[in-house]
């Protein structure tokens, strides 16, 4: 049967290079200025602007103040707790969220979704400003400091990211998530600069930089009551019915660690999760080793060889994110386009299989650079997109409540695990650069393997 040209179709249109370049939806509803402008980056139709932007503008704050929050964190703690207070006080990230993770499921049955972010978001407000006061008064507070921030960082993205999957249907999120990531990407960015920027220039305290960063997540809180206002309000009447009562329903009473175990989708997340950082902190210890290395056998040391490894790592980071930008605004929502989610769930297990592989074979330093810079930039961008949008075919307590748990616990008990093989191949086994690469190699095909089994069972939850 023909189809019929007047019927409202969902497909974009993609078999041009115009198309290519700018995402054009044919279900027959216009774009205003924004959306059309946006459909450079995303598929975003008609009615999605104004939202999206929201929830962009969202992530950028996120970021941004999480990066004058990790500038205040590493001056506070080299100065008061040295290098190895910072050593120990990683450790003790992973057992500090063990016990908050069932708090915040607690909390998440008793309040409606914005009651639950904005809630959280300004608590922790209450202690920036706590720090802050505390701080200025002599009070040394690295080691605790150090401590929040971790915890803080994984606990409030997790959340943003929830409460984006709950916002939008999986069909609206796989078209609009990579958008919402190009905001987290530019705000690192900017984070980063300002934070340089404020110390350098203006001379502010860490203790200033926490009430800066207390005003701008003040700010995101309120974006979060708006944005949960223009979905309600958009679509049909009966469509924005249903919208208000999913904003208003609180989770059930059913634990984080309760919901993983009982689904697979879930425990192979979290599995996913864990393999991730050990790859990569595995892949990171093996650059710096490769780094400290080559300042070794060019006679450097003291203040030279400092400035060395200083110089490599600001450039090092500068193609990583620059790289990653790119990708994020201009690659993920056509790898989406083409390969889907489950599709696009290979694409970083692949580039690291490829890239220890190599590094397995040629250890040299200038090669390792740039394999690492395109393995962090993928991650950074399409990895970390996929890992969100993966929760859209989830219930309710699975975004808010499993979501956090597997966002940090899981990822800071492989952090943990990481730290482990590096201490075991260094002191006990003494690997060489070499055998730790094949080390990864192994651990990259498990990887891949438990991304088919996930792979497997989304398609099950979207078929």
């Amino acid at each position: 049967m023909a189809p019929d040209p007047k019927k409202p179709s969902d497909k974009t249109v993609t078999e041009t290079l115009v198309s290519f370049l700018a995402f054009e939806a044919t279900d027959g509803a216009p774009k205003n200025a924004l959306e059309k402008f946006l459909s450079l980056f995303a598929d975003v139709r008609a009615g999605e602007g104004l939202g999206v932007v929201t929830m962009t503008l969202n992530a950028f704050l996120l970021l941004g103040a999480y990066y004058l929050l990790k500038t205040a964190r590493e001056v506070l703690i080299l100065t008061e707790g040295g290098a190895t207070g910072k050593a120990y006080s990683s450790g003790g990230q992973a057992l500090v969220l063990l016990l908050l993770v069932p708090v915040y499921g607690w909390v998440g049955t008793k309040v409606n979704r914005v009651k639950l972010v904005t809630g959280l978001t300004l608590f922790f407000v209450s202690h920036l400003l706590l720090f802050s006061y505390l701080g200025s008064h002599g009070v040394h507070e690295g080691v605790v400091y150090f401590i929040w921030v971790g915890i803080f960082s994984v606990f409030v993205i997790s959340q943003f990211w929830a409460f984006a999957n709950d916002l939008y249907t999986e069909r609206q999120g796989s078209r609009l998530f990579p958008l919402i990531g190009v905001g987290s990407s530019v705000g690192a960015l900017a984070g980063a600069e300002a934070a340089g920027l404020l110390v350098g220039r203006f001379s502010l305290s860490p203790y200033a930089l926490m009430l800066i960063a207390a005003a701008v997540l003040t700010s995101t809180a309120t974006l979060v009551v708006w944005a949960n206002s223009l979905e309600i309000r958009r679509g049909p009447r009966e469509s924005a019915k249903d919208a208000k009562k999913d904003a208003k329903e609180v989770l059930s009473t059913e634990g984080a660690f309760s919901l993983i175990r009982q689904d697979k989708y879930l425990i192979w997340i979290a599995l996913m999760m864990i393999l991730l950082n050990i790859v990569n902190s595995s892949g990171e210890y093996l650059l710096s080793s490769l780094v400290t290395s080559e300042a070794v056998a060019r006679g450097l040391t003291g203040a030279a060889k400092g400035q060395f490894i200083g110089g490599f790592y600001a450039s090092y980071f500068s193609w990583v994110n620059g790289i990653g930008l790119l990708v994020q605004a201009f690659g993920v929502s056509r790898i989406f386009k083409h390969a889907g989610i489950r599709g696009s769930l290979f694409f970083m297990p692949l580039i690291s299989l490829m890239s220890y592989s190599v590094i397995a074979v040629a250890p040299i330093l200038a090669i390792v650079r740039a394999i690492k810079t395109i393995e962090n930039s993928a991650d950074y961008s399409v990895q970390n997109t996929v890992r969100q949008a993966l929760w859209l075919p989830t219930s309710r307590e699975a975004k808010y409540k499993a979501k956090a748990a597997i966002d940090t616990f899981c990822m800071r008990f492989g952090d943990v695990i990481a730290a482990g093989i590096v201490f075991l191949g260094t002191s006990v086994v003494a690997l060489t650069v070499t055998q730790f690469a094949w080390v990864n190699v192994f651990l990259v095909l498990v990887w891949l393997w438990v991304a088919s089994r996930i792979a497997r069972e989304h398609s099950k939850r979207t078929a």
